[in-house]
């Protein structure tokens, strides 16, 4: 798999949005599989990065952000993946991971060849970081039961388009080989 990355998109999150509804249900099946996702890559010394939405707080850091949705009316759907203290954690604005933050050269100083993504939402946040990694010619592999969606239609497409456009892996999560 080269030298792999596995990057956590969104997942510490209050869900107190416009569509938190129909993205919930979905968060909460994926929810063991990212745990054991994590746990594995941890065992395996695959370093794991949190890529997350600042949620507009531009005074915010990673801790607050954890903080604020541990307190959360979902922290049951943030504690079990929550980052342990050698996590990385890159603060994110848009949906890509990459957009305006300094993923592209920490992966380059980790000496990253290959991203799995995991967190949400599939047919969003983790599409548009599949092209970004793909046009910054990282290898990429989604675990499509450790990707959570708003709506399952447009998640399906998305991993199609991942598949056929990015060249990406799109597989189970089991299938990795961490």
């Amino acid at each position: 798999m080269g030298n792999t990355a596995l990057i956590v998109i969104d997942m510490i999150n209050t869900y107190e949005h416009e569509d938190a509804h129909l993205l919930v249900p979905s968060v909460k099946s994926i929810l063991p599989t990212v745990a054991e996702l994590l746990a594995a890559a941890r065992r395996s010394d695959v370093p794991v990065i949190y890529a997350n939405d600042n949620f507009g707080e531009w005074r915010s850091h990673h801790g607050e952000l954890l903080d604020t949705a541990l307190r959360g009316p979902h922290a049951d759907l943030v504690r079990p993946i929550a980052p342990e203290k050698e996590s990385l954690f890159v603060v994110k604005a848009r949906h890509s991971i990459f957009f305006e933050t300094p993923l592209e050269y920490l992966l380059g100083q980790q000496g990253v060849d290959h991203v799995v993504l995991c967190g949400q939402v599939t047919e969003q946040c983790v599409l548009y970081s599949a092209l970004d990694a793909h046009i910054r010619h990282l290898k990429v592999t989604v675990p499509r039961d450790a990707v959570a969606h708003i709506h399952e239609d447009l998640a399906e497409a998305a991993l199609r388009m991942m598949e056929r456009n990015m060249g990406a892996r799109i597989t189970a999560a089991a299938d990795l080989p961490f």
